[in-house]
């Protein structure tokens, strides 16, 4: 997208402020439907940095400050300086926070490490169960229950504590969780 737009600008097809705005406004549409996608917890995580996409305005006036110094106004800078901030905003778009997008990788392995693990557990309570069947239906309504509860719970957490409090969101899956599982096997 970020490239496309570049190459449109330099060949004179929009202007580089058309480009730069096309830019911020696909930015945040992308990282709106990236967090609808996401779990409480990471949600939680990704508003904690970023509540809300950056504004055009915004974007200029840091490009502006980077590239010309402090106390530089966008309003007085010449038309290709102009277009040179644009232009960096056009680039930035395309490209996505280092740091943020190898804490998202660990965090996502860390997640899908305890899931192995919790099957694996389920797994191995069936295969050394007298009453293989029996077990099987407690193992899958405990899993069953502790994934629905950690949801509703870091859900529940999210409302009472706020959206960009990843520590409350983690709380309240793990508690919502661990109540769940302990409920249907106590029932069970």
């Amino acid at each position: 997208m970020a490239d496309q737009l570049r190459h449109e600008a330099a060949a004179g097809k929009i202007t580089w402020a058309n480009a730069a705005q096309q830019a911020q406004e696909t930015r945040n549409l992308v990282m709106i439907a990236t967090r609808t996608r996401s779990t409480p917890i990471g949600r939680s995580f990704a508003q904690r940095i970023k509540p809300c996409g950056v504004l055009l305005n915004q974007l200029v006036a840091l490009h502006t400050q980077r590239i010309h110094g402090e106390g530089a106004l966008f309003s007085s800078l010449s038309s290709a300086q102009k277009n040179k901030i644009y232009s960096k905003i056009v680039v930035s778009a395309g490209k996505s926070n280092p740091s943020v997008t190898n804490a998202m990788s660990r965090l996502s392995y860390a997640g899908k490490g305890v899931l192995f693990l919790s099957l694996s557990l389920s797994v191995y309570n069936i295969a050394t169960s007298d009453d293989k069947s029996a077990a099987a239906v407690k193992e899958f309504a405990t899993t069953g229950a502790s994934i629905g509860g950690g949801i509703a719970g870091g859900a529940l957490a999210g409302l009472a504590c706020g959206p960009a409090s990843p520590l409350c969101v983690s709380l309240g899956a793990f508690v919502g969780g661990a109540m769940s599982a302990f409920g249907a096997g106590f029932i069970w």
